[in-house]
C-alpha cells in the first residue's frame, strides 16, 4: 500500500508561487494531486505517469507544473500565478491509469495522503 505525505502548503497572495512536496513509499504508476475548496467537490489537479506523460485540469493548465525525483521517490507540484480560486486543501494521489493509444493517468484519486492547506488572498 503506497504511503503518502505531502508538504509546502502556506498562505500567498495572488500572483504568488508556491511548491508543494509528497514523498511516497511505495510504488505505483500514477501519481497526482487534487484539492478542496470548503463546502465544494473534490477535484482533480494534476497527475503524471511514471513515463512522464502528464494531464492537468483545465483551470491550472499553463499555471501549475507537476514533477517527480526518482531518486527521492517526491512528487511535486509548483504552483505559479495563484488566484484566490485556487485555495483549499491540496492532496497527494495515487490515481488510475488510462490508455487512450496511450498510457496516462486519470485526475481521479484512488486513496490519497493528508493534505496541506493553500490559501491565496486577494
Amino acid at each position: 500500500q503506497v504511503q503518502l505525505v505531502e508538504s509546502g502548503g502556506d498562505s500567498v497572495q495572488a500572483g504568488g508561487s508556491l511548491r508543494l512536496s509528497c514523498t511516497a513509499s511505495g510504488y505505483t504508476y500514477c501519481m497526482g494531486w487534487l484539492r478542496q475548496a470548503p463546502g465544494k467537490e473534490r477535484e482533480g489537479v494534476a497527475a503524471i505517469h511514471s513515463n512522464g506523460i502528464t494531464n492537468y485540469a483545465d483551470s491550472v493548465k499553463g499555471r501549475f507544473t507537476i514533477s517527480k525525483d526518482n531518486a527521492k521517490n517526491t512528487l511535486y507540484l509548483q504552483m505559479n500565478s495563484l488566484k484566490p480560486e485556487d485555495t483549499g486543501m491540496y492532496y497527494c494521489a495515487k490515481t488510475y491509469v488510462r490508455y487512450d493509444g496511450r498510457w496516462f493517468c486519470a485526475l481521479e484519486p484512488d486513496y490519497w495522503g493528508q493534505g496541506t492547506q493553500v490559501t491565496v488572498s486577494s
